[in-house]
Order: C-alpha cells, then structure tokens, then sequence
C-alpha cells in the first residue's frame, strides 16, 4: 500500500472514532445538561471533519504533475492542515461564546453514573487516538496526520479536566463547568492558531532540515572532481517532491563534455541518497595549480574577520587575462546594508589589486 492509502486507512479510523465519541458525548451533555461534555462532543466532531479533509487533501496531492502544475499537486497538504486549522478555530469560537454565556447564565449540571463511566472510556479512546495518529502522520511525513494526533491529546487533557469538574460538583456541589469550557474553548484555539501558523510558515518556504542539506552536500562532495558545494537552494513541492540546485567548485582544465557527464552523475547520485531532484548545477571553476591565485584567495580571505557579517567566501576565481576577480561572499540575513558591507570589502580587495577589477556577489544562507 502507498503513502497515499495509508493516510487514507488512518484518518478512516479518526471518523470512526471521532463520530462514536461524539454521538455518545452529545448525548450525555444533553441529558446532564452538561455544557462542557456538550462542547466536547462539538469538538470530537469538528476532528472528524479534519480528518475527512486530511484523506481529501491527501488524494488530491498524489496526482500527477502536469502541463499547468509541472511540479506536482503536493502543497495541497499544506492547503489542507490550514483547512483543518480553520475548522478547529470555529469550533473554538463557538465553545468561547457558549461558555461565556453559561457563566452569565450559571445552570446546575446533572451527572450519572453511566456518563462519567463514559467520559472515562472517552479519554482512554482520545489517548490512543492521539499517539496512533501522531506516529501515523510522522511515519508517513503527514503534517495534517501530526496536527489531528496533536489534537486527540489534546482533547484526552480536556475530557479529563471534564471529568475531574463532573466529579467537584458531585461531591462538593461547586459548578465550575462553564469555566472548564472556557478552559476548552482557550485550548481549542491556541491549537487552532498553532496549525495555521506553522501551515502559512510553510508555504511562505522554511529552511530545509540542516540533516537533509548536509546530506546533499555530502552525496556530491563523494566525486573526487568537486572541491567545494556551495549556493544550495532545496524548495519543498509536497512529499517526495524536493526540487534544488547548487553550484560545485571544480578545476578549471574540465572540458565541457567531461563537466555534462559529472553534472549528470551528480544529479542521479543525490537524488539516490536523498530524493531531491537537482534541476541545475553551476560551475564554479577554481585555479587549482596557480600559485598567484592562490596567494590572492589567502590575501582576500585575511580580510574577512574585519566584516563578522560574512559566514562564507566562495567561488574565488583569479583571472590574469582578463584582469579580474571574481567572488561570492555570503552574508547573515540579521546583517543591515549589505550592500555597504559588499561594497567595504571591495574597496580593501581594490587596494590589494589596483590593476584588476574586483567583482563581488552577495549571496544568501538558504542551507546549512
């Protein structure tokens, strides 16, 4: 079975489950007259409607990528976590303003056996739930299945703050149920914010895993022919949809025929070790075995530590023809006027080297 049928099979089990707790919960709140059981019925099922988006979300984003979406359909996930952040959020409103009005309107709860037995049930079912689905969606690298897992314990902490205010009033006959669902109706939408927050930090384009860069540096260093990775860039389409590029150092004497039959072994070995599909890679031709070049990098490089700004120098070519010298440099993204920083270092470079012209290209830390 697929990733895709997986999914599918673990969110099945979220609907059944969720709809079994929450007919059973709404029932009880009804005849109790329990507004926080009621509220907890509402919130078991808004996770079975996350969990009918989370199978859609998950069969629309196996199609094939086509003429008009060349990269694939797998940022719908991202689309359906912030759906289900979207109806968690709603539900958290609604258990906000019912709650409220129930500590305005204060009403005595009436608890039986066979409820509080029930709510028991609901919170061992909830906690199993929670960590099948979690693992699930960690398993099979699903955000929406980590979100409704997240969820699920969550709710198990708030059946059981249910239960412990049920077994208050029966004993002391303090009703403190309203002010439990206002603590539900809080957590439901912290969560609610937590998921669409971390949804839009998605979609915006995070950092890739320092682990998954690492490794894609460390499959193409493993040619003998490259002496440096730099300039990694890794966009995320969606599972098993890593499209990247990067620029490789190699010698300057590498004929074009050789450089097409090392790019092209590259890109089949990083995908092998990693799955990212390297859509480009540039060269950066090095003066392996001139010493004029060399000293010159070493002379540039002892200037560096006068700028903390810059993390990385690179892409160093020294060319006597032409009379130029040509260098990457990459700085921290909390560095301000960059370009004055660019344009410094340049200015000590030119002293250096008054005859050449001295180029200089400000690159970003997308990778560690």
């Amino acid at each position: 079975m697929d990733r895709t049928g997986k999914i599918v099979i673990t969110s099945v089990i979220g609907i059944v489950a969720n709809l079994f707790l929450s007919a059973f919960k709404a029932v009880i709140g009804l005849i109790s007259g329990s507004v926080s059981i009621t509220l907890d019925a509402v919130n078991n099922l808004s996770d079975a409607m996350s969990s009918l988006i989370t199978i859609i979300g998950a069969k629309l984003s196996a199609k094939e990528p086509d003429r008009k979406h060349p990269y694939g359909y797998g940022r719908i996930e991202y689309l359906s976590t912030m759906a289900i952040g979207g109806i968690i959020a709603y539900a958290g409103i609604t258990s906000l303003i019912e709650s409220i009005q129930k500590i305005i309107h204060p009403s005595a709860p009436e608890h039986t056996t066979a409820s509080l037995i029930i709510i028991g049930a609901a919170i061992l079912v909830k906690i199993w739930l929670g960590l099948f689905t979690k693992s699930s969606g960690v398993k099979y690298d699903s955000e929406s299945l980590v979100a409704s897992g997240k969820d699920a314990l969550n709710d198990a902490i708030i059946s059981t703050s249910t239960l412990i205010a049920a077994i208050i009033f029966i004993t002391t006959h303090i009703n403190i149920e309203a002010f439990i669902g206002l603590i539900i109706a809080i957590m439901i939408i912290k969560t609610a914010y937590e998921t669409i927050e971390t949804t839009i930090s998605e979609l915006l384009g995070e950092r890739v895993p320092a682990t998954l860069s690492r490794a894609v540096k460390n499959s193409i260093k493993n040619f003998p022919e490259v002496y440096g990775v730099y300039d990694l860039v890794i966009h995320d389409y969606g599972k098993d949809r890593m499209v990247g590029s990067a620029h490789i150092e190699v010698d300057e004497s590498l004929t074009a025929a050789y450089l097409d039959g090392l790019e092209r072994s590259i890109a089949e070995k990083v995908y092998e070790d990693t799955g990212v599909a390297l859509s480009g890679i540039s060269i950066y031709s090095a003066n392996i075995n001139d010493t004029d070049a060399l000293e010159a990098k070493s002379r540039i490089k002892a200037l560096l530590p006068d700028f903390p700004g810059i993390l990385q120098m690179h892409g160093f070519y020294f060319n006597r023809l032409t009379k130029v010298i040509n260098f990457d440099i990459v700085i921290d993204f909390d560095v301000e006027g960059k370009q004055k920083t660019r344009d410094e270092l340049a200015d000590k470079v030119q002293k250096l080297y008054p005859d050449y012209e001295v180029k200089i290209t400000i690159d970003y830390d997308f990778s560690d």
